[in-house]
């Protein structure tokens, strides 16, 4: 299984959000929408070994967390506006506990610490960072979590809560690229790897 955990500072909490304005007044959704799209398309067809989970720390609520598992997955279509509708209508929901709010994507009031403690035993764990050692020098298995961040770096408190787990460190190549970039050049490295 490979997981993808993001961190989104600024994504709205709430669904009063418009679709048409991923970038603005939904707090970057858009960028995690993309990569769901990045974690989960392939040509013609959907990963099944693949789950997100997408940590939004924006406005107004506390933390609230969606959960999307690739072979439960149902109406994910390749468009941000109709994902945006997905993750709104997940956010309609009042889940404390996980919930299930369409097929394959779950709702819940965790937080990042309440996500990382939730990680199985042995799972590695990856956080992704530009001063990291290379990620092609690095063994990595099949069952993997990557853990990164949308637009904005990992807060210091952030970054000590994930090191605590001892997850790898590792970059991705030379310059910085986007969240979305990040998760599609794990996954080519992982197929290579393990096709």
């Amino acid at each position: 299984m490979r997981r993808f955990i993001v961190i989104g500072h600024k994504a709205v909490t709430a669904a009063d959000f418009k679709l048409d304005d991923l970038a603005g007044g939904a707090g970057r959704l858009d960028v995690l929408l993309r990569c769901i799209n990045s974690a989960f398309f392939l040509s013609h067809d959907l990963r099944k070994d693949v789950e997100v989970v997408l940590i939004l720390q924006g406005p107004p609520s506390p933390a609230r967390t969606i959960r999307l598992v690739g072979k439960e997955l149902r109406y994910l279509n390749p468009d941000e506006r109709s994902t945006g509708a997905l993750i709104r209508n997940a956010l309609m929901r009042d889940a404390r506990s996980e919930e299930r709010s369409t097929p394959g994507i779950y709702v819940s009031a965790r937080n990042f610490q309440d996500v990382l403690g939730l990680m199985e035993e042995g799972t590695e764990m990856v956080y992704l960072k530009e001063s990291g050692e290379d990620i092609r020098t690095a063994e990595l298995p099949e069952d993997v979590t990557f853990v990164l961040s949308d637009h904005m770096d990992l807060t210091l408190d952030e970054e000590s809560l994930l090191l605590q787990y001892r997850p790898q460190v590792l970059r991705l190549g030379p310059v910085s690229y986007h969240a979305d970039h990040c998760i599609t050049i794990v996954n080519n490295e992982l197929d290579r790897r393990h096709p």
